[in-house]
């Protein structure tokens, strides 16, 4: 069976992070930190839900949501440092439901 989440992040003590706390909260959680790879995961399996970081190895944040969009409909939800009014635009444009700033309390994210 699939993971029910898909965190995409680089950083892996953050995406550990984040795993325990979901977790925790009752959540399956997978974890990717390179943005083609990220793609292949969601061209092959069913998430409910994907926290994706902007700035990845092999393809950007910005980049995998938007062919995301071109195929699912899934919530994605950016975790990014990048916090510029038009980092966040630009994120909800090309089909981000959500855009948290780093840094954030994992709580939150919950």
């Amino acid at each position: 069976m699939s993971a029910e989440l898909l965190i995409v992040e680089d950083e892996i003590k953050l995406a550990e992070l984040l795993r325990d706390y979901l977790a925790h909260a009752g959540y399956r959680c997978e974890i990717c930190g390179d943005g083609k790879e990220a793609l292949n995961l969601i061209h092959t399996n069913t998430y409910q839900l994907i926290l994706l970081d902007l700035m990845l190895p092999g393809l950007d944040g910005i980049s995998v949501c938007t062919e995301t969009r071109r195929f699912s409909n899934i919530p994605i939800i950016m975790l990014t440092a990048r916090v510029d009014e038009v980092d966040r635009l630009l994120g909800l444009e090309v089909g981000a439901d959500d855009y948290i700033c780093k840094p954030f309390s994992p709580r939150e994210v919950v």
